[in-house]
């Protein structure tokens, strides 16, 4: 690398540290004066309050980086052009494309460790968070998070149905199993007491089976126990709505995929999946519409151009991501073109505007 580059690099990563830092702790302090009194009011101990926190810092990076790197890319390309560094490079003739490089190759970093965080630290930082708030601090019992009662699955030409769900010894209780035809026509109904998740198979107990494709009467088998091939995972019985964004990729694409297979729409978790590839690349999506607008605007406008314009492109981009997945999870657009749509139309920008920049 050569001295121009670790300058820029090094000018960027400074800004980038001081952005990130202050939206991190502009976050973590609004966070903490709405959960620490009720955290508080439950009996939470202040060890248990403060590994929350820690364990919710990979989220608030992650949300807070593309926005973090858009302001650091206008603002050291603001400071080099209002010191006149910008002119005594393209003096000795170098290109703006040579002066962007770094920033380039920096941002595709960044977005290549962010999809590293999304898909390995915050699903299982999220997970322990979940845990100290419901089990440590409120009290309320690992089963909060799974669904308890009134369960309907589907998988393949099986229905099953139970009325409850323990989670600490992985049992429903009071399951039904039919089995059906591709008319939707009962063969078979498996009534047993409970249903329990051994060695990767669901194993029932004190199971009753009518059969129900005989040419006269329902000749019925009972067993003490029986097993049953339906393609029911305990991750399946989680209450997926409100922390799916947190999931990973795989988790979600395997819960979409037992929903398609037991006949149900599943746009909105397929969406959810196509984002956790798509979401980490807007921060180089951010990079290349931030250099263009910089190299266009004059050395007059220093640092306050850079924070106003990093707000207003940045509210944009969300703007239009969040409209696109919504209308992605509604299944009014394709799940991939939801997710990745904004990126391609602000890509689409930047280039735009990198043509419209005079050398």
């Amino acid at each position: 690398m050569s001295i121009l580059s670790r300058y820029i690099a090094a000018a960027w990563l400074r800004l980038l540290a001081l952005c990130l830092g202050s939206f991190v702790a502009v976050y973590l302090v609004l966070d903490m004066m709405e959960k620490i009194p009720r955290f508080l009011r439950a009996g939470g101990a202040p060890g248990d309050i403060l590994a929350f926190f820690i364990c919710k810092l990979p989220e608030m990076i992650g949300q807070t980086a593309p926005f973090s790197i858009l302001m650091a890319t206008l603002l050291t390309l603001g400071l080099l052009s209002r010191n006149s560094e910008i002119i005594a490079m393209r003096s000795c003739g170098i290109s703006l494309p040579r002066i962007a490089l770094p920033m380039l190759a920096l941002g595709l970093a960044a977005s290549l460790l962010l999809l590293v965080n999304a898909e390995l630290v915050v699903p299982k930082s999220y997970e322990r968070m979940e845990y100290i708030e419901r089990v440590a601090i409120r009290k309320q019992g690992i089963h909060a998070v799974f669904k308890r009662n009134n369960i309907w699955f589907r998988s393949h030409d099986m229905i099953l149905q139970a009325q409850m769900f323990d989670p600490p010894s992985k049992t429903l209780k009071g399951v039904v199993i039919w089995t059906l035809d591709s008319s939707m026509n009962p063969l078979s109904r498996i009534d047993a007491e409970e249903a329990r998740f051994r060695d990767n198979r669901w194993v029932l107990v004190h199971a009753q089976q009518r059969d129900f494709s005989q040419a006269a009467g329902y000749p019925t088998k009972t067993a003490e126990t029986m097993e049953v091939a339906i393609n029911l995972k305990i991750d399946d019985l989680r209450v997926l709505d409100n922390n799916a964004d947190n999931l990973s990729f795989r988790k979600l694409s395997e819960y979409a995929d037992n929903l398609r297979r037991g006949g149900y729409q599943a746009y909105r978790y397929l969406t959810m999946m196509h984002a956790k590839l798509s979401a980490p690349f807007s921060a180089f999506v951010m990079v290349i519409l931030g250099i263009p607008f910089a190299l266009r605007n004059s050395r007059s406008g220093g640092i306050a151009l850079g924070i106003g314009a990093s707000i207003a492109i940045g509210f944009a981009y969300f703007v239009a991501n969040a409209i696109l997945l919504s209308y992605g999870r509604g299944g009014v657009l394709p799940p991939l073109v939801a997710a990745w749509g904004a990126n391609f139309i602000f890509v689409l920008g930047g280039i735009w505007l990198s043509m419209t920049v005079k050398n």
